[in-house]
This record gives C-alpha cells, sequence and structure tokens, in this order.
C-alpha cells in the first residue's frame, strides 16, 4: 500500500549519492517493518510501501535522483529521519 500526498504525515527528501541497490533497500525494509504507521518512498513519480524489498528495489532510484520518505504514524518523523539517514548512508558504505 503507498501513500498519497495528501495525507498527514512527516515528509523528507533525501537526494541519493549512490544508486538504490540491494543492500540499502534491504536495509530500508527491514527498518520500515519496525515502524508503528505506514512509510512510503516516492522516486520519479512512483511511490511505493517501503517495507517491500523487492518494491524498493524495483523504484530503480539512481544517484542524483530524489527520493521522498513519507511517514505517518505515533513516531512518523522519527520513522522517516531513520530511513531517510539509511538511504544517505548507502552512499558512504557503497
Amino acid at each position: 500500500m503507498s501513500a498519497s500526498p495528501e495525507q498527514s504525515g512527516t515528509t523528507l527528501q533525501v537526494v541519493l549519492a549512490a544508486d538504490l541497490h540491494a543492500r540499502p533497500a534491504g536495509q530500508v525494509a527491514q527498518l520500515a517493518a519496525t515502524c508503528a504507521g505506514a512509510v512510503s518512498l516516492t522516486a520519479d513519480g512512483r511511490s511505493v510501501d517501503a517495507r517491500s524489498v523487492l518494491a524498493v528495489m524495483g523504484l530503480g532510484a539512481r544517484a542524483g535522483e530524489t527520493v521522498t520518505v513519507w511517514a505517518a504514524g505515533p513516531h512518523a518523523a522519527a520513522d522517516a529521519a531513520a530511513i531517510a539517514q539509511v538511504l544517505t548512508a548507502a552512499a558512504v558504505s557503497h
């Protein structure tokens, strides 16, 4: 299930320094699975549930692209920030 921009929550944007490949996609999905509310990623007009590693990889987000992280729920701001951190750190560990 993907989130629509009209739904309330926390939104952060991350410019990828590296392609969103399997390792960071897996890290995002694992972290998103621990979130109490919904978490989605949007890139190039497509939005996916961040809990699905295949969906996250399917975004095909490349270095230099902006990925929007959206989270809702009781800890939306912290959840969005944690996911954004994983996406940012992916460039360092790549």
